[in-house]
């Protein structure tokens, strides 16, 4: 009878059967995972991770030792052959900069500067343009020799067969030239050259050199190195009458404004026709000053 009850106990249904053998391989599991997972094997992983760490860090030296040389500049996201060589930064052309490996952007801002007037007195002021990385500045600041300066590296001037260009312009007749012969004198661009010819064929031509220097926008250190390099023949003036002149023409002058043009007509009109040119004199807006202007410009017949 007892061993009946017993029995009883390990007669075990299909489904508390599979439950029986699950948890026995869950167990099994548990007692095991210590093991897998002992500090000797972490040691070795965390070994390993570093052993890969100390790879990378020396492909990474490898890589950055490539760029240190004279031949070759490695841009960030892209690769610029550049050649390296003495230079003066404030003659060296854009292909030049170019060559040294730098950026359009950082380019355009060099001629930028160098264009109002800016100059490199030392090589250290080349840091100073916004947009030029240390790491360019670095490498390029032992080959800039400034002309009349001591080098950097070095204890004795620096001397340097600089090329300017020369650009050798003939004199031009400031009442003839086109806006071609304008642009060719330094300083002036073709906004210039026109402004110029819209003011002289308003005038009726110039009578003098120092006319040009009233041309708007025309800075006056421009008018002065260019001044050597004008002349002007006045034989051609176009010239106004002022016996038969109207109104719209007469204030249609740079040099004679509305009252003043008005004042004109209407002392003809009292007084008769002018027998002579310093009969302008007569009309009280005309001061001392603007008939020396207007005289080139006017006759009686």
């Amino acid at each position: 009878m007892k061993a009946n009850q017993w029995k009883e106990y390990f007669i075990f249904t299909k489904k508390e059967r599979i439950g029986i053998i699950t948890m026995l391989f869950i167990l099994t599991g548990i007692w095991f995972l210590p093991t897998a997972f002992s500090p000797n094997d972490q040691t070795d992983i965390q070994n390993l991770e570093a052993f890969k760490a100390q790879i990378a860090a020396l492909q990474v030296k490898d890589t950055v030792a490539g760029l240190n040389t004279n031949d070759a500049y490695v841009e960030r996201g892209n690769t610029i052959a550049a050649s390296l060589f003495y230079f003066d930064p404030n003659t060296l052309p854009a292909s030049g900069w170019k060559k040294l490996g730098l950026q359009e952007k950082t380019i355009a801002t060099i001629a930028n500067y160098l264009d109002k007037g800016g100059k490199f007195r030392k090589p250290e002021e080349l840091s100073k343009i916004y947009g030029l990385r240390k790491t360019d500045y670095e490498r390029l600041a032992p080959y800039v020799k400034i002309e009349g300066i001591y080098h950097r590296e070095g204890k004795l001037p620096v001397e340097m067969p600089v090329q300017h260009e020369q650009k050798h312009i003939k004199a031009i007749d400031i009442n003839k030239a086109d806006t071609i012969m304008f642009i060719a004198l330094p300083g002036i661009g073709s906004k210039l050259a026109n402004r110029i010819i819209n003011f002289r064929q308003k005038l009726g031509g110039f009578y003098t050199v120092d006319q040009l220097a009233e041309v708007y926008g025309l800075p006056d250190s421009t008018f002065q190195k260019i001044r050597p390099k004008l002349v002007c023949d006045s034989k051609d003036i176009h010239k106004i009458n002022i016996n038969t002149a109207t109104l719209d023409e007469l204030k249609a002058h740079p040099y004679i404004k509305y009252q003043v043009a008005n004042a004109v007509i209407q002392y003809r009109n009292q007084h008769g026709e002018y027998t002579f040119a310093g009969a302008l004199r007569q009309v009280q807006l005309i001061t001392d000053d603007i008939f020396a202007k207007i005289e080139p410009y006017i006759t009686v017949r």
